[in-house]
C-alpha cells in the first residue's frame, strides 16, 4: 500500500493550479491536508488585522471546496516544525508537500521542518506554487540577481510563456485526521477579543475564497482590463482588477491570472496589468536576494537619513486627518475596506515619507495591519520605491505635489467626494485644496477649517523645501 502523504497549505489558498496538491496526488496514496497557524515564526510579520480578517474566510472556503472532494482540513496552531513531523509519524506521512515561501521567516521555518523531518526519516518537498518563477530562478548575465525591474521583467519574457495552469482534481482520496485538531474559531483570527470590530464593512466589497478569486477576475475580463492602462489611475472608478488579495492569499494563481489576460483582446490594457503581474515577480527577487528589504533601506545612505519621528503626524496621516483630500480620502478608504487604491497609495506614501518626513517603516507597518491585501516583498519594495531608498526606486527629489496629483487623476472629485463627505460641497475648483478657497465659497459649502475639515498640516512648498534639504544632507555626506 502507497503510503500517505501530507499537503502543507501556506500561502496558497486553492485547489486549481497547486503544485504540491498534484505531487501529492501523483504519490497515489492518502492523503491530509493542513494548515498550521504559527505566529512565533513570522514574529513581526504575522498577519495583521485586515489580513487575519480574510484568512479566516480564505480557511473557511479551502475547508468547504476540500470537503466536497472528500478531504477535511486539518487546521492547527503552534510551530511547524513540532506539530508537522509528529503528525507525520502519526499518520505514517512519508512526505510533506508545500509551497515554497520566500518570506525571510518563512524561508527559516521550512528550514527547521526540513530538519525535523529528515532526523525523522521523512522529506519536505517544496513546489512552486505562488508565483511565475521562483525568484532563484532568474538572474542576469553574470549571474547575479537583478535589482532594476525593466531588465528583470525582459529576463522573465525572454524565459517565455509560464506554463498552463493545473486543474483542481475532482476527488482526493483522504486520510482521516487524528484527533487534536483545532477549530477555525480556536484560532481566534477574527474579530481579535477585546478590539473593536473595525472590519465590519469588509464583507459588503470582498468575498475570500477561491471562488471569490476566479470571479473576481472574470469580471476585470469581461471589460475593465480593456481600460486598464488608463482607468488603474483614476480612483474615482473601477478600473483595478481587485485581485491583489486574492492573489496574496494564493487564492487563485499568477499563473492562472497571466494566461487568463493574456488570452483577452485587452490590448494596451492587458499588456499594462500584466506588467504589474511581474512587478509583484519583481518584488519577491528583490525579497529573496535581500531579506532585509521589510526593515532596512536598500541603498545604504539612506539609513542616515535625518527622519523627523512624530507620533501626532502619524497619526493624522494613518486617519485620513492631513487636511490634503486626495490622501485623506486613500487613508479613509483604506480603513473602510482594506484597500487603498494604487495611485492614491503612492500619493499617500510621498505625503508621508516626503512631506511630513515620517520613516516609510511606518507607513509599511500601517498598511501591514490594515491592508487586506498586505504582502510582504510588495508592500516592502513598494515603500522602498516612493522612499526613494530601494534599489530600483523612483528619486528621493521626485516629490508628489497632493494637490496636483488629486486634480490630475480625480478631477470631478469622485473619490474624494466619497470618503471625504465634509467637502463634498466644495466645487471642483477647491476640492482638492480647501484651504485656498475663499470664506465665502467655503461657507456656501458648509465648511469650517480647523473644525469640520483641517487645515494642512504642513503646506506643499513647506513639506517639499523641507524633504529636498534632508535630501541635500545625504548628497553631502556622500561628498564627505
Amino acid at each position: 500500500m502507497t503510503a500517505p502523504s501530507l499537503l502543507w497549505f501556506r500561502h496558497d489558498l486553492r485547489l486549481a493550479d497547486h503544485a504540491a496538491l498534484h505531487a501529492a496526488l501523483a504519490e497515489g496514496g492518502p492523503m491530509l491536508p493542513i494548515f498550521v497557524l504559527d505566529e512565533a515564526a513570522a514574529g513581526d510579520h504575522a498577519p495583521g488585522g485586515a489580513a487575519r480578517w480574510w484568512l479566516k474566510r480564505s480557511l473557511a472556503a479551502l475547508a468547504e471546496a476540500l470537503a466536497s472532494r472528500g478531504a477535511p482540513l486539518l487546521l492547527a496552531r503552534g510551530r511547524a516544525e513540532t506539530i508537522l513531523p509528529s503528525l507525520a509519524a502519526a499518520t505514517g506521512a512519508g512526505t510533506i508537500h508545500a509551497g515554497r515561501a520566500a518570506e525571510p521567516w518563512a524561508r527559516e521555518q521550512s528550514r527547521r521542518v526540513h530538519e525535523a523531518l529528515h532526523d525523522a526519516g521523512r522529506k519536505l518537498a517544496l513546489h512552486t506554487t505562488t508565483l511565475l518563477r521562483e525568484p532563484h530562478a532568474v538572474a542576469s548575465g553574470s549571474g547575479k540577481p537583478y535589482a532594476v525591474y525593466t531588465p528583470f521583467a525582459k529576463a522573465m519574457l525572454a524565459l517565455g510563456q509560464p506554463g498552463d495552469p493545473l486543474p483542481a482534481p475532482d476527488r482526493i482520496a483522504a486520510l482521516d485526521p487524528p484527533a487534536g485538531g483545532e477549530s477555525l474559531d480556536a484560532l481566534a483570527l477574527y474579530p481579535v477579543p477585546g478590539q473593536p470590530d473595525w472590519a465590519a464593512g469588509f464583507a459588503g466589497r470582498w468575498q475570500p475564497g477561491e471562488a471569490g478569486a476566479t470571479a473576481r477576475l472574470a469580471r476585470f475580463l469581461e471589460g475593465p482590463v480593456r481600460a486598464y492602462a488608463e482607468a488603474r489611475n483614476l480612483p474615482g472608478t473601477e478600473g483595478s482588477s481587485g485581485l491583489s488579495p486574492h492573489l496574496r492569499f494564493g487564492e487563485i494563481s499568477p499563473r492562472q491570472v497571466w494566461h487568463a489576460v493574456a488570452a483577452t483582446a485587452g490590448g494596451a490594457g492587458a499588456e499594462t496589468f500584466l506588467k504589474e503581474i511581474l512587478w509583484r515577480e519583481f518584488s519577491y527577487h528583490l525579497l529573496w536576494h535581500r531579506p532585509e528589504l521589510p526593515v532596512r533601506c536598500l541603498r545604504p545612505e539612506f539609513e542616515a537619513f535625518p527622519w523627523e519621528e512624530n507620533p501626532a503626524l502619524l497619526r493624522a496621516w494613518q486617519r485620513g486627518r492631513t487636511g490634503y483630500p486626495i490622501v485623506d480620502a486613500g487613508l479613509r478608504q483604506l480603513w473602510r475596506t482594506g484597500w487603498m487604491h494604487n495611485r492614491v497609495r503612492m500619493i499617500a506614501a510621498s505625503l508621508l515619507v516626503k512631506h511630513l518626513m515620517q520613516p516609510w517603516q511606518a507607513g509599511a507597518a500601517w498598511f501591514w495591519d490594515t491592508l487586506v491585501d498586505a504582502d510582504l516583498a510588495s508592500n516592502s519594495a513598494s515603500w522602498q520605491w516612493v522612499a526613494g531608498c530601494g534599489t530600483d526606486a523612483a528619486p528621493f527629489f521626485r516629490v508628489f505635489n497632493p494637490v496636483l496629483q488629486g486634480r490630475k487623476f480625480d478631477p470631478e472629485g469622485h473619490y474624494v467626494r466619497r470618503w471625504v463627505p465634509e467637502i463634498a460641497k466644495l466645487p471642483d475648483a477647491h476640492l482638492h485644496s480647501p484651504w485656498e478657497a475663499p470664506d465665502l465659497v467655503l461657507a456656501g459649502a458648509g465648511v469650517r477649517l480647523g473644525r469640520d475639515y483641517p487645515r494642512p498640516v504642513v503646506l506643499p512648498e513647506e513639506g517639499r523645501a523641507r524633504a529636498l534639504a534632508a535630501f541635500a544632507t545625504l548628497r553631502k555626506g556622500d561628498a564627505a
